[in-house]
């Protein structure tokens, strides 16, 4: 029987209303039934008067304000991402486009949320080293991903992370059963790293990143360890959205003008490592330099494909474990997709890589 044992935490939802970016008139926009827009029509292209999108993205907020940038539609920034935040947000409708990795799209599913994907990115090298890797706990005896049997997990169901737990059991010929998962959903790593230090859990999956980093450099010498997971792609990121939000002909015009907004910010941060790092790691987030320029080189450059294949069979592959390890019913991950944002996205991105040159 899997044994979870469940620490409560709260996510607070925290809209930061920024001053609107600014608004612009533009014509009549087309392709509503009945006053809503079916997902066969095509995207309008004119943003009508009075449009509000709500977004937690703060990186491309960050450039866009760098940048002058400016919208043709009302922002209302929300400072929030990741699963457990979006999804609460996406609960109370207050919250129009959410920035995740490729588990909370499909939790928000299972939970009675229909979304949609609108904007795919995934590391220009996805062969390279895994974003996440399992950390052991100082003492914990833990060296190897064979070692986590008998032990105490941080598990994460709604995020990428329980996928690449389940994953690494997996690999190590472990089941759910051989260990206890011990479920903590944080978008945070010094959660996971408390949860570590404090005798919570024996392993924990973590980001690469100043966190990580700075607590192998102080527990190191007491056992702690990352150790990487088996090779499956944990990189690809997405933007997307409330079914009903883009069933809203004048916010689905919106959302296809912040896709783009959203495709030039990846594309200029790609081109602009030194200045990103400083712009967001040391103002935004108060990293020192050097820790900035690490978490920068950590996460590796990216790119926006215009073709979505590659993403809907890692979203069927995560959907088809995650069912089955817990217990969810599984469906057809090419529902989350919203191809008519591919292109959108992906030319975008094209030109600001030529303009950023």
């Amino acid at each position: 029987m899997l044994r979870w044992r469940r620490a409560k935490l709260a996510i607070g939802v925290l809209l930061a209303a920024a001053p609107a970016v600014y608004m612009v008139a533009a014509a009549p926009h087309g392709g509503a039934s009945a006053g809503r827009l079916t997902f066969d029509a095509p995207l309008p292209q004119a943003v009508p008067p009075g449009v509000t999108l709500t977004i937690g993205d703060p990186m491309t907020e960050a450039v866009m304000k760098h940048e002058g940038w400016r919208a043709p539609f009302n922002i209302k920034w929300a400072r929030l991402t990741g699963g457990p935040a979006v999804t609460e947000a996406f609960h109370a409708k207050v919250l129009d486009v959410g920035l995740g990795v490729h588990i909370p799209p499909i939790h928000a599913v299972w939970v009675g949320i229909p979304v949609k994907i609108i904007a795919v990115t995934g590391r220009a090298d996805p062969a390279g080293h895994p974003l996440y890797e399992i950390a052991s706990a100082p003492d914990s005896g833990i060296a190897g991903l064979a070692d986590l049997k008998g032990k105490r997990i941080a598990f994460s169901p709604g995020q990428v992370q329980g996928e690449v737990v389940l994953r690494a059991l997996a690999a190590a010929h472990l089941s759910k059963t051989d260990v206890t998962l011990v479920e903590l959903p944080s978008t945070s790593a010094d959660v996971y790293i408390n949860a570590l230090i404090g005798g919570m859990v024996d392993a924990a999956p973590l980001t690469p990143g100043a966190a990580s980093r700075h607590y192998i450099d102080d527990w190191g010498a007491k056992g702690a360890r990352l150790i990487p997971h088996p090779g499956f792609r944990d990189d690809l990121t997405n933007l997307y959205v409330r079914e009903e939000t883009l069933a809203d002909p004048g916010k689905a015009a919106a959302l296809r003008a912040y896709v783009q907004l959203w495709a030039r910010a990846s594309a200029w941060i790609d081109r602009h490592p030194d200045e990103w790092a400083k712009l967001y790691y040391v103002d935004e987030e108060g990293l020192s330099p050097d820790d900035a320029r690490y978490t920068v080189e950590a996460a590796g450059a990216r790119e926006i494909p215009a073709d979505w294949s590659g993403a809907e069979t890692l979203e069927q592959s995560a959907v088809d474990l995650m069912a089955s390890e817990t217990g969810q019913k599984r469906f057809d991950a090419h529902r989350l997709f919203d191809p008519r944002f591919a292109p959108v996205a992906a030319e975008a991105w094209t030109r600001q890589q030529v303009a950023s040159r």
